[in-house]
């Protein structure tokens, strides 16, 4: 059985940093794409990284680019999203997923995702 944990959520103020873990278990780690996913109040859900199985391509939603970094450990199974410089705008809910390639646009990933993780709540004060 899949199951993969998210924790690293928090409330936190504009400018600051938090750093999200997705901890995985039954899934054959370094076989899967990762991604991170988000849902802001009152809009839709939206892919907001995703790294390749090797941790060598990462892609990121244009919002969050230089901002968001993916990173992933492949030996423990845990899949990364260090967050500096929040904004107000990046209050969500965010949630991780395996998927079987990132597709080349982290906007097309949608189709290829397996398995969904939980969430973990992020606020940011203005």
């Amino acid at each position: 059985q899949v199951q993969m944990v998210e924790s690293g959520g928090g409330f936190v103020q504009a400018g600051e940093s938090l750093t999200l873990s997705c901890t995985t278990s039954g899934l054959d780690f370094d076989n899967y794409a990762m991604t991170w996913y988000r849902r802001r109040p009152g809009k839709e859900r939206e892919a907001v990284s995703c790294i390749s199985w090797n941790g060598q391509e990462g892609q990121y939603l244009d919002s969050v680019q230089g901002r968001f970094t993916v990173s992933r450990d492949n030996a423990n199974n845990v899949h990364f999203l260090q967050m500096n410089a929040l904004k107000a705008e990046d209050t969500a809910s965010y949630y991780c997923a395996a998927a079987s390639t990132c597709a080349g646009n982290v906007q097309g990933v949608d189709a290829w995702v397996e398995y969904w993780g939980q969430q973990t709540q992020v606020a940011v004060s203005s």
